[in-house]
């Protein structure tokens, strides 16, 4: 088993549910088939990773590089980043080190694009709109990217995925935005903010997803694995 470093804290309960994710790929009896994590856990980085809508300050480049690297000296074989937004500086952090980038992004979009997806609609931070993290790479796969009419509705329920209680009807509420884009004409929708990701079971059947996180995650596993 080869260990990977984890970039985290960039939203804290994400790396429960990454961790939460790997075990239950792995679904081994034996704690020594599990995936060896080195965790670099930093929930004090400028706010600016969040990438607010019109916010252009790229002051958490080099705090990224700098978990990169440590994780390098720390002795992990790659890096992984379990936050969309973040993605928008995967380059930067992708040139820190000598470590290949499990990059959440092209993990997605590749998967999208095995399923036959023609047209992906992103269930996103509307920072992810302005700042194209997801576009290009789904442009280049030939597939057509929709976004939800309501950004507000977007940003108040990741605002609510954060909170210490998130509201009982916070799937509901994404399900309700996951129809919408099959009505605006997209044939796939794309889970691509990991505060929502754990309400990923409340979407439903009809409902052709694929959720960013979960890509992640595997890919964290074959690359471990191989």
């Amino acid at each position: 088993m080869k260990p990977v470093g984890l970039l985290g804290g960039m939203v804290p309960q994400t790396t429960v549910v990454v961790m939460q994710r790997l075990l239950s790929i792995t679904s081994s009896q034996r704690p020594a088939d599990h995936i060896p994590l080195i965790l670099h856990h930093q929930p004090q980085l400028p706010p600016q990773v969040s990438l607010q809508e019109g916010e252009s300050n790229q002051e958490p480049m080099p705090a990224l590089m700098g978990m990169a690297q440590d994780l390098e000296r720390a002795g992990a074989q790659a890096l992984a980043m379990p936050n969309v937004e973040a993605h928008h500086f995967s380059l930067a952090v992708s040139h820190a080190t000598t470590l290949p980038f499990l990059d959440m992004v092209e993990l997605s979009v590749a998967r999208v694009q095995s399923k036959g997806a023609g047209s992906v609609g992103l269930l996103a931070s509307p920072a992810c709109r302005v700042h194209d993290v997801f576009d290009a790479a789904l442009s280049e796969a030939c597939l057509t990217t929709l976004w939800p009419k309501d950004e507000k509705a977007m940003s108040a329920m990741i605002a609510d995925a954060n909170t210490n209680a998130p509201p009982s009807d916070l799937g509901q509420r994404l399900a309700i935005q996951a129809q919408e884009l099959l009505d605006l004409g997209a044939d796939h929708v794309l889970l691509a903010n990991t505060e929502l990701s754990a309400y990923a079971a409340d979407l439903p059947d009809a409902i052709p997803f694929t959720d960013s996180l979960q890509c992640l995650c595997e890919g964290i596993v074959a690359f471990a694995s191989a």
